[in-house]
């Protein structure tokens, strides 16, 4: 466990455990150098309590990351829920873990993730304030539709030359609260879609409202497109859908979207450009970390649009350079967390 923390240089590790309600949860916090810890919270069935301390580990390095490139003075930290199989009070299990959030005096702030909702939320903020992507706060869905929008729009740019998205074809693959918003402004901007969920259902809405294409599962990879947009859980790009894919760049809204890192320069080595994940689908935490700092919409809505410039920013270095656009970001993004670490090779330029 310590060997892991120290890999991913993790600041801190909780576990917490109520037994009236079931609770069994993570908090990993990754850096709080720039501020307080902010991250979501997964509510997930999990094979071991190992494998969600890795996901938790894993996921709050991200939050780390993309926090800085956003420009926010916030940390990085992740919270995972192990879903039981059966639970006797849903919001009483949020509230022990309000507790839990409490206990931790104002450094980690947990907000809404994969399996959890506003309503969950709403149970946290019961016991603490260290708590957003409640009722009140709203969802954070649209901004990060909108910002893996404008993620998308730099991806066309650098890779096919052209500002507008008419006629760009798309796969999104999740049509979750963020993948569907996000078909639905690519729609708006005359982009031709294809799209893949589990849900057969929302796959049939996506056809009868946006005219999308539907796609097999097992097809998603190797339909012929221009952007290929992951939207669902992590680990889309492995070592069996690399060699599948048929598109000219990467560019969605999931987390963790490579299996390993060394998949960016597979990809690279492919022609296939990659928009990190982190940096592409920030918008979400700037609308949690911003809401709660009472910001206006207007405004948190402007600061997710720079999310395109920033990935201008990346493709242009990553070019110039020679360097995968994730090796650029992750260069960006220490520069700002770790500015005076050896962590740094200082042969390498930020």
């Amino acid at each position: 466990m310590f060997a892991a923390m120290r890999s991913e240089r993790v600041e801190a590790l909780h576990l917490f455990s109520d037994q009236q309600t079931g609770l069994e949860a993570v908090v990993a916090i990754h850096h709080t150098g720039l501020g307080p810890a902010l991250g979501g919270c997964r509510y997930l069935a999990y094979n071991s309590v190992e494998d969600a301390i890795a996901d938790a580990i894993r996921l709050a390095r991200g939050m780390s990351y993309k926090a800085a490139l956003a420009g926010l003075e916030q940390g990085g930290g992740k919270a995972v829920i192990l879903r039981p199989p059966h639970v006797a009070n849903r919001a009483a299990l949020f509230e022990a873990f309000g507790r839990c959030i409490e206990s931790l005096r104002g450094g980690y702030i947990t907000a809404m993730d994969s399996g959890t909702s506003s309503a969950d939320m709403d149970c946290i903020a019961q016991q603490t304030g260290h708590v957003t992507s409640t009722t009140e706060a709203g969802d954070p869905s649209p901004h990060t539709a909108l910002g893996v929008l404008a993620g998308i729009r730099a991806a066309v740019r650098a890779r096919l030359g052209q500002d507008s998205l008419n006629g760009v074809r798309i796969t999104v693959q999740g049509l979750g609260n963020v993948g569907y918003a996000l078909a639905q402004l690519l729609h708006a901007d005359g982009a031709e879609l294809m799209v893949s969920d589990l849900d057969h259902g929302k796959v049939r809405l996506a056809e009868e409202e946006l005219g999308a294409q539907p796609l097999a599962l097992e097809a998603v990879y190797e339909a012929p497109c221009d952007i290929f947009s992951p939207c669902g859980l992590g680990g889309a790009i492995n070592q069996r859908s690399i060699g599948l894919l048929r598109c000219a760049a990467v560019a969605g809204a999931a987390n963790n979207q490579l299996v390993d890192i060394d998949m960016a320069d597979q990809l690279d080595a492919r022609g296939i450009l990659y928009a990190p994940d982190y940096v592409i689908n920030a918008g979400g935490l700037l609308h949690v970390a911003l809401t709660h700092r009472g910001v206006a919409h207007g405004e948190i809505a402007a600061r997710v649009k720079q999310i395109g410039e920033r990935l201008d920013s990346v493709f242009a270095q990553s070019k110039a350079e020679g360097r995968s656009p994730a090796e650029v970001a992750d260069r960006q993004a220490e520069r700002i967390l770790y500015p005076d670490s050896a962590f740094l090779n200082p042969l390498i330029p930020a």
